[in-house]
């Protein structure tokens, strides 16, 4: 063996022991892949000394070969042992950072309740399907045949006035009340008729703690042969009495141009009347639009603020607490 010879492999030792100690301190992937590159690539060091293979006599040429061949398969097992290394340990820190302690709480989140309006409509209309009437419901733009002409209402008739209607640019209108769907409900259905209508009405008026100018109604309709005022006192009866339990009821004298003879009915409530609803029996001409016969048909109509309602239900002061949107308020129901 030449003096030649035995520097190359002593080269060769001192490439894998440096190799050994640099991968050995490691700690990180990117680093390793950096000593990779730098031990293991075509300009790292061991290419080097084989480079000066070229010296050596032919006879030892495979000596330096096979020994080089044996510091790169060591520096590669070397590597290979220190990535896996590092991955177990990426894996075990992640595991670690996401373990959960199923001891600890949970995290509160408040279940959602229904809105004491919402509420209030529920419960009155399953009132009146519990007497046998049948829901429907219709579009809030109407025209002013289904809202006024068709309900009797007088070409000069107040309420037909832009104080008391919101207009629209096209001519239609936004309804004022949910007796517009009784209307389009007698024209595609034959008496006997009962039927309960909810749904949002807009009017301008002005807000305060018992007016808004957009709230919801809910109006009734019976129509048949011989049904007579008494029968819509009763039904009125039984249900504010269903809804309220035992409260003190009114019925005033009233007008309204689709009903007659009308009336209004108040309650009791926190020591002076409410009105609460309007009511009659329905006028001739109504039933007379529908293609009724008023010499055989009779029939009563009622309608209400369900905010009304759910006032008197819930002992609320201010109809605008309902639309606040104050969690504090709403979580009382």
């Amino acid at each position: 063996m030449t003096a030649q010879t035995i520097e190359l492999e002593a080269q060769l030792d001192a490439i894998r022991q440096e190799a050994q100690a640099a991968i050995a301190t490691a700690i990180s992937l990117d680093q390793l892949e950096q000593l990779r590159v730098k031990y293991m690539g075509k300009k790292g060091p061991i290419p080097q000394v084989l480079g000066g293979m070229g010296k050596l006599d032919p006879a030892e040429r495979p000596r330096i070969g096979a020994r080089a061949n044996e510091v790169k398969e060591a520096i590669q097992a070397d590597l290979d042992r220190k990535k896996t290394d590092l991955q177990t340990a990426a894996i075990q820190a992640q595991l670690e950072a996401e373990t959960l302690d199923v001891t600890m709480p949970g995290v509160y989140r408040s279940q959602g309740r229904i809105h004491p309006l919402n509420g209030t409509i529920d419960q009155v209309l399953d009132i009146f399907v519990g007497l046998g009437y049948t829901v429907a419901e219709g579009p809030e733009m109407e025209t002013d045949y289904y809202n006024f002409e068709a309900l009797n209402f007088l070409p000069d008739h107040p309420a037909r006035d832009m104080q008391d209607t919101l207009y629209l640019p096209d001519g239609n209108l936004l309804r004022t009340h949910t007796s517009t769907v009784q209307i389009r409900y007698m024209e595609t259905n034959d008496p006997p008729i009962r039927v309960a209508v909810p749904g949002r009405v807009y009017r301008r008026d002005t807000v305060d703690a018992t007016h808004s100018a957009v709230f919801n109604q809910i109006e009734i309709l019976a129509i048949d042969e011989g049904i007579t005022f008494t029968d819509l006192k009763g039904t009125i009866k039984v249900f504010l009495q269903e809804l309220f339990g035992d409260v003190e009821i009114r019925f005033r004298p009233s007008f309204f141009p689709f009903t007659e003879p009308s009336a209004e009915v108040d309650v009791q409530w926190k020591g002076r009347w409410l009105e609460i609803l309007g009511c009659g029996m329905v006028d001739p001409n109504v039933l007379k639009a529908v293609g009724y016969d008023p010499e055989i048909y009779t029939g009563f109509a009622a309608g209400f603020g369900v905010e009304r309602l759910a006032m008197v239900l819930h002992q609320i002061d201010d109809i605008r607490r309902l639309y606040n949107s104050d969690l504090r308020f709403l979580k009382q129901f």
